[in-house]
């Protein structure tokens, strides 16, 4: 290729005028090989580049088609990590959620279940209070009795003692032996032999 540009090249100064500076070497000399500005360097350097994209360019290209595929792969695996991602943070903010209406219903049924177990302790101490007092009652009623009871056999053994007092101090030898000779009497006397 570089074999080419410098065979047009020749054929160009060749064309431009025989001997004399016409043509295309007028040209040249004049805006092409201006000094600081050799144009040829130029055109060596498009060539070099061409060349170099030529030959590179399927290379390149299939290590630039690889890394692309790569990189979308990436980002379609990606874009589905993050799908994933939001549908566990969705899951997690409705568990988080339940968990507060779950925790909301364990409390109002604690509290409820607290209620009622007042409730109940309340009503057990009524019906124990209630029982204690049948048994108070029952258990003074019975000893009002058993009182009672001991009341009659106290009085009546006070007013027998009473009773015996008065006689003995009524009785003398005299009437003694008379009231003993009465009741040995009434039960059918002595047996003397």
């Amino acid at each position: 290729m570089f074999a080419f540009f410098f065979d047009l090249g020749l054929i160009l100064l060749a064309a431009g005028g025989s001997g004399g500076e016409g043509g295309f070497t007028a040209f040249y000399n004049k805006y092409l090989n201006y000094p600081g500005f050799e144009a040829w360097k130029f055109v060596n350097l498009a060539i070099f580049v061409g060349l170099l994209i030529y030959l590179v360019k399927k290379p390149l290209s299939e290590a630039f088609k690889t890394k692309r595929d790569a990189i979308r792969a990436e980002l379609i695996k990606a874009e589905e990590e993050k799908q994933g991602a939001l549908k566990q943070l969705t899951s997690a903010e409705a568990k988080l959620a339940g968990l507060e209406n779950e925790k909301a219903a364990v409390l109002k049924k604690a509290e409820q279940e607290a209620e009622a177990e007042a409730r109940r302790l309340a009503e057990q101490a009524d019906l124990d209070v209630q029982r204690l007092q049948e048994q108070t009652g029952g258990e003074i009623s019975r000893l009002q009795k058993l009182t009672m009871v001991q009341l009659r056999r106290f009085s009546a053994e006070e007013s027998i003692r009473l009773a015996e007092e008065k006689l003995r101090a009524q009785i003398d030898t005299a009437k003694d032996s008379q009231l003993v000779k009465g009741g040995i009497a009434s039960i059918g006397g002595l047996n003397h032999k």
